[in-house]
């Protein structure tokens, strides 16, 4: 197994370092063209409870000011398929799914994007309510195809076992994994660099186990998606060239959430991904508390923009964070390898 996995993994890296190339090369393209044509991003004024983000956009006024173009997540809706279809990568059981819900989700964040540049309406983009039927029709679809046409109907709950949880259980569970995962990228997707980082060191430690799993095709899925992700930290770091947008963050998130569900890890979605919940948590947790108990619990959400109001540097609090997912990514692979999702 160990011969296998050193051979792989030479392969595994040739994938990444092709994506890596081929998103280098599409980006000064869409950079002159995005520029050229001015894709700025509408910035929110509202936030959903219909109050002004009065702090977020004091917060970044500078950015609001400068212009810098959104929508650069189409290198990575480019580069993934062509890169996994020009390798023959593509895989019945182990990569038409993660495929799917990456451009899938991506194409949802690019309508959105498109209607954010374009539309006339007060409203910078879809409608929450919209947004969320189209990702959850998407995740639902998919994990139709999961259950019924692969046949999974068990999820593994480390150190315990495979836990049955029937057809339907499987459809709403891979469903939410989507849905969850896709608005948790999004959501951090407030910072240069925050959610491109924090998604390369999670589809790297997940491309670790499907290679521990003898999932060579996923994990060239993965590595292919951390090739591209590469490149858009290189022109993203702080002070960021362009924004993913949301057709990047819903492209990640839901790419992201069916690789848990493909490496029958989707518990440790929640330690892999750690910070992405707790962005998405403090947004949620923010809501609730200005609703129910009319009072803010964060200066500003999601967590980063709280951290900034505190006084924390942007680049700062990105490096931060990327320290911290980096641990958690190291961690998760330790409890897969220990929890028997090796081999499950």
């Amino acid at each position: 197994m160990l011969d296998d996995i050193n051979k792989t993994m030479g392969y595994e890296l040739v994938l990444a370092l092709g994506s890596f190339l081929l998103a280098m090369f599409l980006t000064p393209i869409y950079t002159n063209f995005a520029y050229k044509h001015k894709l700025w991003k509408r910035q929110k004024t509202v936030d959903v409870t219909g109050k002004q983000l009065t702090v977020m956009n004091k917060l970044h006024k500078d950015k609001i000011k400068r212009h810098f173009p959104t929508m650069a997540g189409v290198i990575m809706l480019v580069t993934v398929p062509v890169v996994l279809l020009a390798t023959n990568c593509l895989d019945r059981g182990q990569t038409w799914l993660p495929i799917a819900a990456f451009v899938g989700g991506g194409l949802i964040g690019f309508i959105d994007d498109v209607l954010n540049l374009f539309g006339k309406n007060a409203v910078a983009g879809l409608r929450a309510p919209v947004k969320f039927a189209m990702i959850s029709a998407l995740g639902l679809f998919l994990g139709w195809f999961f259950a019924v046409k692969l046949g999974w109907t068990a999820v593994m709950v480390p150190f315990v076992g495979p836990v049955q949880i029937g057809v339907i259980g499987m459809i709403l569970l891979f469903a939410f994994a989507v849905v969850a995962t896709g608005n948790a990228v999004n959501i951090s997707d407030g910072l240069d660099g925050l959610a491109g980082g924090l998604s390369m060191l999670a589809y790297g430690s997940y491309g670790i186990i499907a290679l521990l799993q003898e999932q060579w095709h996923l994990a060239g899925f993965c590595f292919i998606v951390l090739g591209a992700l590469l490149s858009y930290i290189w022109f993203n770091v702080y002070p960021a060239r362009f924004m993913m947008g949301d057709t990047g963050s819903f492209a990640l998130g839901a790419g992201l959430g069916v690789v848990a569900m493909m490496t029958n890890s989707f518990l440790l979605l929640p330690v892999i991904g750690g910070l992405f919940v707790i962005e998405a948590g403090s947004s949620l947790i923010q809501i609730v508390s200005k609703k129910i108990f009319h009072k803010k619990l964060f200066i500003s959400a999601p967590l980063h923009h709280h951290l900034q109001a505190k006084g924390w540097e942007e680049s700062k609090v990105t490096m931060r964070f990327w320290v911290i997912g980096g641990v958690l990514a190291m961690l998760g692979v330790f409890l897969a390898m220990g929890g028997g999702i090796i081999g499950s």
